[in-house]
């Protein structure tokens, strides 16, 4: 890989940034000035210094947020803030981007990443991955609504979703559920709901495929993902 696209990579500014920076004789590769921005190095077998400190190259980058409410889920808007907004430099430079999307007033799991290969696997209708949600529902939800949701309801526009796993936590002129779906239609779980007659007050992402929600972040918090995390992710398989 060409020397300045690995250091533009990892936030050492723009390709005439980095430029500047190789002229500088800044930049070593084992022990060697490197001058030339064109110059080909391997990121993985060589030792990369920049004023004498290694720099750990890596291609992707993992990210668990606790999304707040009233951020988006988006890469950039020209009047609100989005989740890559309140990214660190050091993370916003590998350029990631939120898998899937949650609702500006939903909160809990978002995973940001910008492995596009990851990220196609987990939201590809095919792959069937269930997402989690915590919710709290204006109205009384019964046994007939777990029934409804197992067999799948219709959606406003006509769609029939596929089958939901409705769980009661707490029943009564509030009540609060946990609803695990395969698919990830706008506003779907908001929805599904109103095709029952009740609505959703507030909403959280517990989960997705295997990643659970670190319950030690703050909302506006997030960490990279562990390497077990990531395995599992990967693999596929839940817990």
């Amino acid at each position: 890989m060409r020397i300045d696209k690995i250091l533009s990579n990892i936030g050492y500014g723009s390709r005439k940034e980095v430029k500047k920076l190789l002229k500088s004789g800044a930049v070593k590769v084992n022990d060697r000035v490197l001058k030339d921005s064109k110059e080909q190095v391997d990121p993985y077998a060589e030792i990369v210094t920049v004023h004498g400190d290694r720099v750990e190259y890596r291609e992707f980058i993992y990210l668990m947020m606790n999304k707040p409410p009233g951020v988006l889920s988006a890469t950039e808007d020209n009047h609100q803030e989005t989740v890559i907004d309140i990214l660190e430099h050091e993370d916003s430079v590998f350029e990631p981007f939120p898998v899937g999307r949650l609702d500006k007033d939903t909160e809990g799991l978002l995973l940001i990443t910008n492995d596009g290969k990851l990220a196609h696997q987990l939201l590809s209708p095919k792959k069937h991955v269930p997402k989690t949600y915590f919710a709290v529902i204006d109205g009384e939800v019964t046994e007939r609504d777990i029934e409804a949701f197992r067999n799948g309801v219709t959606l406003d526009d006509g769609y029939e979703t596929k089958p939901g796993e409705l769980n009661i936590l707490k029943s009564g002129l509030t009540s609060d559920i946990e609803l695990t779906i395969m698919e990830g239609k706008f506003h779907q779980v908001k929805r599904m709901f109103e095709a029952v007659g009740k609505r959703v007050v507030y909403l959280k992402r517990l989960s997705m495929g295997s990643l659970q929600l670190d319950e030690e972040l703050e909302l506006g918090e997030y960490r990279e993902l562990t390497a077990e995390e990531l395995e599992q992710l990967k693999a596929g398989q839940p817990e």
